[in-house]
């Protein structure tokens, strides 16, 4: 590989600072890595492993010499470091550090050198060891890992990208973000999960009974309380450090814990369930992000070639997957009832996932789904609370256009957003006749989404001739006419799908066809009642043919 600079000096010879060097040096990037630490006979080891080509005799020197510096020092000592080879820096010298906080460390900066330079470019690999010491330096640490840089507004582009640079060639993924953003998100990631950690180990050790505490502890606890075996000065640093931000998140859970001690001292088995199912539902979906398995991720466009070998004969009982449509609608509709809805043969696809977290995000308690089961506790149609963000329901258009009808009257403000895929879809066609309603609804560019509703917009009924048959258009205004004062209608220029209308029905609320034309008005209520998804015949046709053949 071409050098992308001559000589990199990596101050401080730890697990972090020693993994970078031997990870630069066996990727053959082209500089010259000179390692310098307080212990001497670090960097002779250093030297003696193959980790660093040169050992630094003297500091100043070194960082005179050096086109880029990377400060592999616990964060309470950045400040002194800098100040250390400030006088000796030369025009143009790229800075990097390592540490697991990024504002203290551009404020150690502003008040070494003033105004923090260009060339500063903060970093954090998202990886370690229980492991310390040059001896444990490890050129894979880094590999398929995260490294988060976080340039400020006047970074010098070149600095950044040789910093960039520097991670990739350990085989690091590298993301760049806002230094107040980094230092929020690692508080909530790393930093309270290991508080809580040793918090809880030291709470339970004082324990009388402590011994048999910790002699019958499951393999929960072992995971769970094995960060509390880290490094006490160093997590004593980062707490002084991350201080404002770890508060805040100690504030959250701290709350969050309240409200759980509450709903168990008060027997309240809702609260209990939506606490547990929503965690459930988000460490799911987390794992299917980390696996790369979910629904934001790119839809393939490469061509792929499939080879069928001959196979054994087919026989067997199955039951086909649900139907997608009537899976979205079991949960909206059972969510906006009063009472529980039991749901079988509900399709467990990402679209459908997607308005089942939707509805969670909104404070419904649902159970599932199990083997196709799931269990919906409504809250009736006044009862849907404003969830703590965006509302991301990936590659759904059902779900972002049936959404934007209900969301229409509710009283808090929304936004819908989805994938790269659902950016370029169409969305005036529902925003257009909500708008008419009295709906407040602002589109992206082009009438695509993200869509951001606007709450407590009184909804007026209205008669819509549909300028084109859409399920998905007639649904988002028959939900929108649950709520609108009088008598919304809807007539399609062709049939379509009347899903909606028919459970709408199965509900117990009351709806008028006539012909082509849809009424639906407010006033009414949702009944929960129980709905067995039917099978979807396109899914069905891989097991016609398999049996056809056999």
């Amino acid at each position: 590989m071409s050098s992308w600079v001559n000589r990199v000096l990596v101050i401080g010879l730890g697990l972090i600072g020693g993994s970078l060097a031997k990870a630069l040096r066996e990727q053959n990037a082209g500089a010259c890595i000179v390692g310098y630490d307080r212990d001497e006979k670090e960097m002779q080891t250093g030297l003696r492993l193959g980790v660093i080509d040169e050992m630094a005799t003297g500091l100043p020197e070194e960082v005179s010499r050096a086109d880029l510096i990377v400060l592999a020092v616990p964060v309470k000592a950045t400040e002194a470091v800098l100040e250390q080879i400030k006088p000796h820096l030369t025009d143009g010298t790229i800075l990097t550090d390592v540490g697991s906080t990024k504002g203290n460390v551009v404020e150690a900066a502003e008040r070494v050198f003033g105004t923090v330079p260009n060339t500063f470019i903060p970093g954090h690999p998202i990886a370690g060891s229980e492991k310390s010491g040059v001896a444990a330096a490890d050129s894979q640490l880094f590999n398929g890992y995260k490294v988060i840089i976080t340039p400020l507004p006047d970074s010098d582009p070149d600095a950044t990208a040789k910093v960039d640079q520097m991670w990739r060639y350990t085989g690091a993924e590298v993301l760049s973000m806002d230094v107040a953003r980094h230092d929020e998100v690692l508080a909530a990631t790393s930093h309270l999960p290991h508080m809580l950690a040793f918090s809880l180990v030291d709470t339970l050790a004082r324990e009388e009974e402590n011994l048999d505490i910790f002699r019958y502890a499951a393999g929960g606890f072992r995971d769970f309380t094995r960060i509390a075996g880290s490094d006490p000065t160093m997590w004593h640093d980062v707490c002084l450090a991350n201080k404002e931000p770890l508060l805040r998140q100690l504030d959250r859970f701290t709350a969050g814990l309240a409200r759980l001690r509450t709903a168990i001292e008060e027997g309240d088995g809702d609260m209990m369930l939506g606490t547990f199912t929503r965690a459930k539902a988000a460490r799911e979906h987390f794992s299917r992000i980390l696996s790369d398995t979910a629904s934001s991720n790119n839809m393939n466009n490469e061509n792929v070639i499939f080879r069928a070998q001959p196979g054994g004969s087919v026989a067997g009982t199955i039951r086909v997957p649900g139907d997608k449509s009537i899976s979205h609608r079991s949960i909206m509709l059972g969510s906006l009832a009063e009472g529980i809805t039991e749901v079988s043969g509900f399709l467990e696809g990402e679209d459908a996932l997607a308005t089942l977290q939707a509805f969670r995000d909104m404070g419904v308690v649902i159970e599932g789904p199990n083997q196709g089961k799931v269990r919906i506790h409504g809250v009736g149609l006044n009862g849907l609370q404003a969830p703590p963000g965006p509302i991301y329901v990936g590659n759904s258009g059902t779900t972002i256009r049936l959404l934007s009808g209900l969301l229409s009257a509710q009283q808090f403000d929304t936004e819908l957003s989805g994938d790269e895929s659902l950016a370029k879809r169409p969305m005036e066609r529902v925003a257009k006749p909500l708008r008419l309603m009295g709906a407040e609804i602002e589109t992206g560019e082009g009438g695509r989404p993200p869509l951001k509703i606007t709450g407590g917009q009184p909804l007026k009924a209205i008669h819509y001739d549909m300028p084109m048959a859409s399920a998905q258009v007639k649904s988002c205004l028959m939900l929108a006419g649950l709520y609108a004062d009088g008598t919304t209608s809807v007539t399609e220029p062709a049939p379509t799908r009347d899903h909606t209308e028919r459970m709408l029905q199965g509900f117990g609320y009351a709806v008028d066809v006539e012909g082509s034309k849809v009424s639906v008005s407010n006033g009414g209520k949702l009944t929960a009642t129980e709905i067995d998804v039917p099978a979807d015949i396109s899914s069905a046709t891989f097991f016609l043919v398999a049996a056809a053949i056999t």
